[in-house]
């Protein structure tokens, strides 16, 4: 006989729920809910938003919630969610604007590019997709990288996949496995992990990971696929984000170097402070903790690259506050479908179903970050979105890193992020998105991307383990 769980509404104060719900039945409620969201995502292509706010309601009526406490449920976690990570997600878009219109990440490529031999090029791909993809999303990343790979491909008389397979592996496992993108913060968020933990340990398994996954796999995606025509354009205009013009005036590299890596600095350097440190009311720790909260240390590169970027290229006050704006436009679904899933999580953990997946996880003796990546995967191949599976994923599973050290809770963030990423298939948009701007085939695109994805999920995954052992 199942053990009665008894939900609790932590929205708004909300007082116990005067029912209980076996943990059969959340189960129900969870399979119904996010079986709903896949069938309105995939089959009636309706936004995710709309899905994941109907999904947060069939949850509860299953659950046997009252629909008064649902609203205050949805609302409380929209809200903070939003609040804790919608103003990353908009300094990060505004950084990654200012480096694409600035024609600083071109500085970025030719300086790589100049200083490296034809048998160095897929690594060097890998390297330039890795730094521009710490503030840049994936796909305005991809649409930044198109026109590099293709000169590179045409200057160095390359295969297209060999090089384009590191690019895509670079920008792909910054995107799951590094804050400041969406999925790893909401996680973080989710999880109450430590962000400049996680971002060690991110860039900790990121490089491994996209060392198998970006040079070593692309020689045999070359093999694979076979060679491809160069594109004569750089793929859709009426789809690039980005300002992509060659400029008369552009940053140096070590000015735009600098400006990416300054928010990762100071995160990286909050945490070493607080292990390093160790004493909450220490005037140097209390700077670390200043200097290295998220917020302000994206504040900082923004406002800097204002500077060093925007003035660099000849921007006038104008330009560079037309550009930032401009940023923000594109990122509101992001937000928006942030937000709901925020709003989901809540309203599986104020109907019992992380209390339920512990007592399930316990009886099963599974450990709680292979759970995050098994629960990750199976949402990404339904839904083929990686902010879906990570949110979903990090709202089952967040209960369990309550008793969690602060690095077993951010590999936790990891395992979830890891699983958001396998197997991008048809379902995919990311999937369209590299199969047109490489010219390639539905089998061509699943043998190349779609495999390269789940190398970096598996990968990822394989080293998080064993390393949850050790630290």
């Amino acid at each position: 006989m199942e053990t009665p769980v008894t939900p609790t509404l932590l929205a708004a104060g909300a007082p116990a729920l005067p029912h209980t719900a076996s943990n059969g039945q959340l189960l129900l409620a969870v399979l119904l809910s996010i079986g709903a969201i896949v069938l309105l995502i995939t089959r009636f292509k309706l936004h995710p938003f709309l899905a994941l706010t109907l999904g947060s309601g069939l949850l509860a009526a299953v659950a046997g919630a009252p629909f008064d406490k649902l609203l205050a449920s949805f609302s409380t976690g929209f809200g903070s969610t939003v609040a804790s990570v919608g103003l990353l997600i908009g300094l990060g878009a505004m950084l990654g604007k200012l480096l694409a219109d600035s024609g600083g990440a071109n500085t970025i490529a030719d300086t790589v590019l100049a200083r490296t031999g034809p048998k160095l090029l897929p690594w060097a791909m890998a390297l330039i997709a890795a730094v521009l993809g710490l503030p840049l999303f994936f796909e305005v990343g991809v649409v930044l990288l198109v026109p590099i790979v293709l000169l590179v491909a045409r200057r160095g008389n390359a295969p297209l996949i060999g090089i384009g397979i590191p690019a895509l592996a670079g920008l792909s496992v910054l995107h799951g496995l590094v804050p400041p993108h969406p999925g790893p913060l909401v996680a973080v968020d989710a999880l109450h992990a430590d962000l400049g933990v996680t971002l060690a340990l991110g860039l900790l398994i990121a490089v491994p990971t996209l060392i198998v996954a970006g040079p070593l796999f692309g020689r045999l995606a070359q093999r694979w696929v076979g060679p491809l025509a160069l594109p004569t354009e750089t793929g859709p205009a009426d789809t690039a984000p980005v300002d992509t013009v060659k400029r008369e005036r552009t940053p140096r590299f070590g000015a735009v170097l600098a400006t990416i890596l300054l928010p990762v600095v100071l995160m990286l350097g909050k945490a070493l402070a607080d292990v390093v440190i160790d004493d909450p009311k220490a005037t140097g720790q209390r700077i670390f903790d200043f200097i290295g909260s998220p917020l302000i240390a994206l504040l900082a590169a923004t406002l800097l690259a204002m500077l060093t970027l925007g003035r660099a290229a000849g921007f006038d006050k104008g330009k560079i506050s037309d550009t930032v704006g401009s940023a923000l436009g594109p990122i509101a679904g992001i937000v928006f479908i942030v937000g709901a899933g925020g709003g989901f999580k809540q309203t599986l953990i104020d109907v019992g179903v992380g209390q339920a997946v512990s007592e399930w996880s316990g009886k099963w003796h599974i450990s709680a970050l292979l759970l995050g990546w098994l629960i990750a995967v199976l949402i990404r191949l339904a839904t083929g979105s990686a902010t879906v599976a990570t949110i979903t994923a990090a709202g089952i599973v967040g209960p369990l890193a309550a008793g969690m050290s602060t690095s077993h809770a951010a590999l936790l963030v990891l395992a979830i992020g890891a699983g958001s990423l396998f197997l991008s298939h048809v379902n995919d948009a990311g999937f369209w998105l590299v199969k047109e701007y490489f010219g390639m085939s539905v089998g061509q695109t699943l043998k190349s991307w779609s495999v390269m994805e789940t190398i970096i999920s598996v990968v990822a995954i394989v080293l998080i383990l064993p390393l949850s052992l050790i630290i």
